[in-house]
């Protein structure tokens, strides 16, 4: 059903994909366009971003790009700001921004933690407090929080572990306290997916990792992309504080 973002206006945080093919804040910035949102696609190297708006606006839909370090409040108001006078207003907040850490607990460092939870954790707590006042004057709004299966599985990623997870209790929490202003705050779990932030993984690594669940095929930044679009339409108006797994049944195997 095409149409089920029309008219909203969406901020997409982490737009841009780091390298050659489709990252999931990518996919989502095209799909929710697709379906008829206006689209700022966010990203702290803003020449990322705008290869996102490339492709959104070859395909006759409306984007824009906007450099932001979500992790700092100053940025994550002017973007919020730059949305809403460019055009009127603000429904729908993706929180993709992330990072990578394969450290283990002994080799995680004081700096390595505080990375990670920067950008991993603090960034949707920013761009959530931003995005709120302008989602309230709507009376409604949709945001969704990107964590992972390594929050829900055990792991040897420390610090990415951690933050996953605390994603995961801001959502439940932001959802209680933002449900009365009618907005609407879930998350996204992804699996082994395929994306550029893994690309340098090889190709044995994609071989196992295809392998590990049990439908045995390889999920991608589309798939993500497209759990993202049924989390901010209306069809999901009644769900809240929800955290979708889209992990092709991994989690599945360690029930």
């Amino acid at each position: 059903m095409a149409g089920r973002l029309k008219d909203k206006v969406a901020i997409v945080t982490g737009a841009g994909s780091r390298g050659p093919g489709i990252g999931n804040g990518k996919a989502a910035a095209i799909l929710f366009a697709r379906e008829g949102a206006k689209v700022l696609c966010v990203d702290a190297d803003v020449a990322r971003a705008e290869e996102t708006v490339k492709v959104i606006t070859a395909e006759g839909n409306t984007a824009l790009a906007f450099a932001a370090d979500v992790t700092r409040a100053t940025d994550c108001r002017a973007m919020v700001e730059h949305a809403v006078s460019t055009w009127g207003g603000l429904d729908v907040l993706h929180n993709n921004v992330g990072v990578e850490s394969w450290l283990d607990l002994m080799a995680t460092t004081e700096k390595e933690w505080d990375r990670v939870m920067a950008i991993d954790l603090k960034s949707m707590l920013l761009a959530t407090q931003a995005a709120v006042p302008a989602m309230e004057k709507r009376g409604r709004g949709a945001i969704t929080c990107v964590s992972s299966i390594a929050a829900m599985v055990g792991h040897g990623r420390t610090a990415y572990a951690a933050a996953k997870a605390g994603v995961i209790g801001f959502v439940t929490s932001a959802a209680v306290q933002l449900g009365p202003k009618g907005i609407r705050v879930n998350g996204i779990a992804p699996g082994q997916v395929w994306t550029p932030m893994v690309e340098a993984l090889g190709s044995q690594a994609r071989e196992r990792r295809r392998r590990a669940s049990p439908l045995g095929t390889e999920g991608s930044g589309w798939d993500v992309g497209w759990g993202a679009v049924y989390l901010v339409s209306d069809e999901e108006r009644w769900v809240t504080g929800h955290i979708l797994v889209i992990d092709a049944g991994l989690t599945a195997t360690t029930r």
